[in-house]
């Protein structure tokens, strides 16, 4: 039997809900402390703890970072028992550590899965990166387009003025020209100060009012957002980008050979996954880990691409 047809998804997804969930409530007893690294860390521990008590033999393709660099849930690292499907898992632990450190909005854990060979093995380097939510043709926005001309090719499809697209864009340097570009057309922006694949998401959530992301940020978040989308529904485009010689040796040693390759989401994902992400802090997609004397309680987004199922799961437990 294939690896494929083993991928249980259905079974696995709240195994995967328990991972985020612990995860969650590890980093929330951190939240506002200063510590980002301290948040972190306890994010990573507790969901490689959860993790290897699944029924898989699962591969992180997506994780902390190279072995040399992460202790724990790095690039390569085996999890789950061994007695279960041959499984792909990208994972951010906590996606906005610095959120978490400042108790900002929108800090979440965020983890997919999908059978063996499904994810792509993006290296630790930048990514330029475009998402729309469903509903549209496709490549009706593409990389190849400018800013302004993306928001106008968009609000024609809509069938609005531009000035009624709002365009999630993380805030850095290198997006100055980005920001002014797309604020020239009329539409609102919406600056982050971190967690892109939350950015992403935001796209194919109707109540977050936002209709497009672009711009620069890591390619593993990239792999991450594009395993939302593909259960949501949506569109992206990624193309990764390289500073020196060593960020392109590592995407060699990931197997890429086409540098200058733009994927579609489907070419990120390419089967059928599982995603699960739960907030640490309140934001717009999941509201925050609640701390009552004696209690915790979480709320899990779990999504399976397959049927495209939409979960939101309530967890209260008891805590010392």
């Amino acid at each position: 039997m294939t690896a494929t047809a083993d991928f249980q998804d259905r079974m696995l997804s709240l195994g995967l809900a328990r991972v985020s969930e612990a995860a969650a409530l590890a980093s929330a007893k951190l939240v506002g402390q200063g510590d980002e690294k301290a948040a972190d860390q306890a994010a990573v521990n507790a969901m490689r703890e959860q993790l290897n008590l699944l029924d898989i033999a699962g591969v992180v393709v997506i994780g902390e970072g190279e072995r040399d660099e992460a202790p724990m849930l790095f690039i390569g690292e085996e999890v789950g028992t061994g007695n279960g499907p041959g499984v792909d898992i990208a994972l951010d632990p906590l996606e906005g550590t610095t959120l978490t450190a400042k108790d900002m909005p929108n800090a979440l854990t965020v983890i997919a899965m999908g059978p063996r060979g499904s994810m792509l093995h993006a290296p630790d380097v930048y990514m330029d990166k475009l998402a729309i939510g469903p509903g549209y043709a496709t490549d009706v926005v593409t990389l190849d387009m400018s800013p302004s001309e993306r928001v106008e090719a968009l609000a024609k499809a809509k069938g609005c003025a531009p000035s009624d697209i709002t365009v999630c864009i993380l805030e850095r340097p290198r997006h100055e020209a980005m920001i002014a570009a797309v604020r020239s057309t009329g539409a609102a922006i919406r600056l982050i100060t971190d967690g892109d694949v939350a950015g992403v998401m935001h796209c194919a959530e109707p109540k977050t009012g936002i209709d497009m992301y672009m711009g620069e940020g890591g390619a593993p978040e990239g792999v991450l957002a594009a395993a939302a989308l593909k259960c949501m529904g949506g569109q992206m485009y990624g193309r990764l980008l390289f500073r020196n010689d060593d960020e392109r040796g590592r995407a060699t040693k990931a197997g890429i050979t086409d540098f200058d390759r733009v994927y579609t989401r489907d070419e990120m994902v390419t089967q059928d996954v599982i995603f699960a992400a739960t907030g640490v802090t309140g934001g717009t997609l999941l509201p925050g880990v609640l701390r009552e004397p004696g209690w915790m309680t979480t709320e899990t987004l779990i999504m399976r691409s397959k049927t495209g199922s939409v979960r939101r799961i309530n967890y209260r437990t008891p805590v010392e």
